[in-house]
């Protein structure tokens, strides 16, 4: 969220960074109304000194005039809340402005490839695509998922989910033992003002799963991504600088309705309602953000290189990036079925988006306080990487090589 101060003294900075984003607002009635909200606020602070000095007095001819300015206070009051109805929602919905750095585009045309990593294998054999293997082994079910759940889901069945739970196991030791994260088992449901502190609400309403409890009168929603729970954690808080960074990991299952995506990726585990994710979020000062950016995607590509998958980063452009981002770097995975990358992990940092909507702060070297810097991102998306593995380490006869890394959380299995 954006302060209407900082929109106030440079709307012409905003009004261009909007445009980058796609985004269409009218500044020119937002000002408007925030001129007519500060223009009660100096009439209620003059009536409030008068009724304040009336008090004083204790002259009772006085009464009826304090009675008056209460009525009119109230009145004022009224009138500011009609018009916080009108300022909020345009606020709410603004997205988070882009750094300098960062490509301008309408979408993902636009991204800008930073390397490639990682060797293309060469196939002498017919490449299968990961649920045609998941069928053969008769270890990956659609049908049943579909008679049960309804479509989008899957069963996973013996070795491969074995497998799964083992690339989960394996990303949290790493994240944890090599890179410093703290492990976290967070609930999985949360309420309507921790989804609008990390960005979910209201602009992205239709792709959450909501809870209906009998008789509870607060929203409830499934998480989307850990992200939403973990970056919560700091919500109305204020964190000693000591303290930071606060580097948090987590494995999860997350729900999204995948709403627009009619007919995308229909096929296979690619995109999901619910699907599991180990996801990083570092909570640090406002001016560490792009340092812990670096930080945190080399933590996720560490992942992919340890599992010898080979992958590209690329630098989303402003159209491309997600709501609540200031700068993203994705990592995309080769999957051989399709012959190109697709998106492995997001990695964004928020600046001080997210923390003012959530009201997180810290005490800076001067001692003010200050927005808390937000930053997340996938260290892998689990479906994703059990796709890359099982299509990347494919034989002929249908098996499936596990990697050296994950054979330590397989009994030394070496393939399926």
């Amino acid at each position: 969220m954006h302060s209407i101060k900082s929109i106030r003294d440079n709307p012409e900075f905003f009004k261009k960074k909007f445009e980058a984003r796609n985004v269409k607002v009218n500044l020119t009635d937002l000002l408007g109304l925030d001129k007519k909200n500060r223009e009660i606020i100096q009439k209620k602070e003059k009536l409030e000194q008068e009724k304040k000095i009336i008090s004083k007095q204790k002259d009772k001819k006085q009464f009826e005039k304090s009675k008056e300015i209460s009525k009119q206070i109230e009145s004022l009051e009224d009138s500011q809340r009609k018009l916080k109805q009108q300022i909020d929602p345009i606020l709410n919905f603004l997205p988070n402005v882009a750094l300098d750095d960062v490509p301008v585009g309408k979408d993902e045309k636009s991204n800008k490839e930073l390397k490639k990593v990682g060797k293309i294998s060469e196939f002498n054999f017919k490449i299968q695509s990961h649920y045609e293997i998941g069928k053969k082994l008769n270890l990956m079910d659609f049908n049943l998922a579909t008679k049960t759940s309804g479509t989008r889901f899957v069963f996973l069945k013996g070795k491969l989910a074995e497998l799964e739970r083992a690339i989960s196991n394996f990303m949290l030791d790493i994240h944890t033992k090599q890179f410093g994260y703290e492990e976290v088992s967070p609930p999985l449901m949360v309420s309507e003002s921790t989804m609008f502190g990390t960005g979910q609400l209201p602009k992205f309403e239709s792709d959450q799963f909501e809870i209906k409890l009998d008789g509870e009168k607060i929203r409830k929603f499934l998480i989307p991504t850990a992200e939403v729970i973990l970056t919560n954690m700091v919500r109305e808080t204020s964190v000693k600088k000591n303290d930071l960074p606060i580097r948090l990991v987590a494995s999860t299952a997350c729900f999204r309705k995948e709403a627009g995506s009619y007919g995308k990726d229909t096929k296979g585990m690619l995109r999901q309602h619910q699907f599991y994710k180990v996801e990083l979020v570092s909570i640090v000062e406002p001016n560490k953000c792009i340092e812990e950016l670096e930080r945190m995607t080399n933590c996720a590509e560490e992942i992919l290189k340890k599992l010898n998958l080979p992958y590209r980063s690329v630098l989303l452009s402003t159209g491309d990036m997600g709501f609540g981002a200031e700068k993203t770097i994705d990592l995309e995975v080769w999957i051989p079925s399709e012959n190109k990358y697709r998106e492995i992990s997001s990695c964004s940092s928020c600046g001080q988006f997210q923390a003012r909507r959530m009201k997180g702060k810290y005490k800076n070297d001067d001692n003010k306080s200050d927005f808390l810097g937000t930053l997340n991102g996938s260290g892998l998306a689990v479906g994703r990487t059990l796709i890359a593995i099982m299509e990347n380490y494919q034989n002929s006869d249908g098996s499936i090589v596990i990697p050296d890394a994950l054979r330590p959380y397989m009994n030394n299995l070496e393939k399926i």
